[in-house]
């Protein structure tokens, strides 16, 4: 049996001033065939675990392109493209196959294409026959679109947000597709449009029962997977929301049904589970009456969502209250690297800070600061415990506010975003972590309380102004009851 693996990768904020290009590949990650087995590479680690899996069952592995950008605009055609048809290739050479294992997004957008996993899983399709079995992990920030169903045999995306369970549905995906290329089962799928754009954070309730739900659903009843795809509410293309979807063996009527099922039964929840946030002086005021340390999530400043991961909204906020024993991470801020690196270590500078994007950006920030520590590589450890690379760095205090500015756009996964600068978060009052939710697996359990602050960055929760141009508006939270059923 032979099994062709590979990657691309990327969330596209189609509202995002800044592209993607092949630099962003390149510094996201990006091999030709040997991600899987280089322990750098965190574009390798779903491949690593399907070359091991398929290994100790006698397969040859085929292994092609693992590219993956952060999150941004949209990728230039010319990149996408090629990337696209470096795969295509690889793939042709590899013929014949019994089974194609792809880990991609599902929310990539290129200049002139809205969907390009929908794209490259019909072109692989075409190229390996209606015999080979095609499955495809994706995030579950992704739009599921009817070319993806059309062009794969099963497609699984995650169920935790965050993002901690990536080599479990991975593994699920190769054990539905194994046993379909055996001829044990013959994976059919239904697919049920919830009509909602939201975010809905699986570590609360009740999000966290409706997953506990779906998982003890699997495997009953001829079910083989259910699927909640929550959508990426930043992307302006046709398919953009939520979709649940059902996986059976053979039985279409069964998996339309508990789709329909189990999307209304997300739809019910949704105003219990709409994301709650506050505003920058209700979040300081909050976070000053409970005995630290405090998290306070700068959600719509992400750079895990396309954000520029610069703004000074809340550093303003502080240094205009007078707030002390702050930790602020990570700043975007390149320029200031620069300029903090050239100082050294130990010295004291004015620095402008952050606000250079644009409006989402907010004004930069001019504040005395002394340097405590500089890094030519600064790191944190992902949640595949993958090595996330923030380039030049630099920590500085000003005012009683330590900042960590970085040089390579990522969100805050770890606290080793601030503790491998030597800067011990938790020994702060309060902690501002630039991400919306990856972060709650590694800061939640040492933290007094976690905030969730809507800021006017990029990224901002207010789904129902967001200004789409290619889908209808019936969707809530535009709209109270979309789908006109009683749900009571």
């Amino acid at each position: 049996m032979r099994l062709f693996i590979a990657m691309l990768a990327t969330e596209t904020n189609t509202f995002s001033p800044m592209p993607t290009g092949w630099r962003s590949f390149i510094e996201g990650g990006y091999a030709k065939g040997d991600a899987s087995q280089r322990a750098d590479m965190t574009v390798g680690v779903m491949l690593a675990e399907w070359r091991r899996l398929a290994e100790a069952d006698g397969i040859t592995v085929l292994e092609g392109t693992s590219a993956g950008a952060a999150p941004a605009g949209r990728t230039l055609r010319s990149v996408y493209e090629a990337l696209r048809d470096e795969i295509l290739d690889q793939v042709r050479a590899a013929l014949p196959l019994d089974m194609v294992l792809l880990n991609l997004h599902g929310a990539m957008a290129a200049q002139d294409y809205d969907d390009c996993e929908g794209d490259l899983l019909a072109a692989i399709r075409a190229l390996v026959g209606p015999d080979a079995i095609i499955g495809a992990e994706l995030d579950l920030h992704c739009h599921a679109t009817p070319l993806m169903f059309a062009s794969a045999n099963a497609i699984i995306c995650y169920k935790e947000y965050p993002h901690i369970d990536e080599i479990e549905r991975g593994t699920e995906l190769y054990a539905i597709c194994l046993d379909a290329a055996r001829g044990r089962v013959k994976p059919v799928t239904g697919i049920f449009d919830c009509r909602m754009i939201s975010m809905w954070r699986t570590t609360e309730e009740p999000m966290k029962s409706f997953v506990a739900a779906m998982q003890a659903a699997e495997g009953k009843d001829g079910i083989l997977s259910i699927s909640f795809g929550h959508g990426f509410a930043w992307g302006d293309v046709p398919e953009v929301g939520a979709k649940l979807w059902v996986i059976t063996d053979g039985d279409q009527a069964r998996a339309d049904a508990a789709a329909r099922e189990w999307g209304r039964r997300i739809y019910a929840l949704r105003e219990a589970t709409r994301p709650l946030s506050l505003s920058i002086d209700e979040a300081l005021d909050k976070a000053l009456a409970i005995p630290g340390p405090v998290v306070l999530a700068d959600i719509a400043d992400n750079a895990g969502g396309g954000a520029p991961s610069d703004s000074t909204f809340i550093l303003d906020a502080c240094l205009k209250r007078g707030l002390t024993d702050i930790a602020i991470g990570c700043f975007w801020d390149p320029m200031a690297v620069q300029v903090a690196t050239e100082a050294g270590l130990g010295e004291t500078l004015t620095l402008r800070i952050g606000g250079k994007m644009g409006v989402a950006s907010g004004d930069p920030v001019d504040l005395d600061v002394t340097v405590m520590a500089l890094a030519e590589d600064h790191t944190q450890i992902g949640l595949s415990n993958d090595v996330v690379h923030f380039g030049r760095s630099a920590w500085v205090r000003g005012a009683g506010i330590d900042l960590v500015l970085i040089s390579r756009r990522e969100q805050v996964f770890s606290p080793g975003a601030f503790s491998n600068l030597g800067l011990d978060p938790f020994a702060r009052k309060i902690v501002v972590v630039k991400s919306t939710q990856h972060f709650h697996a590694a800061f939640a359990p040492p933290a007094a309380a976690v905030l969730y602050v809507a800021t006017p960055g990029a990224i901002a929760p207010d789904f129902a102004a967001i200004p789409y141009t290619k889908r209808d508006g019936n969707f809530w939270p535009r709209v109270a009851n979309p789908l006109g059923v009683n749900t009571d």
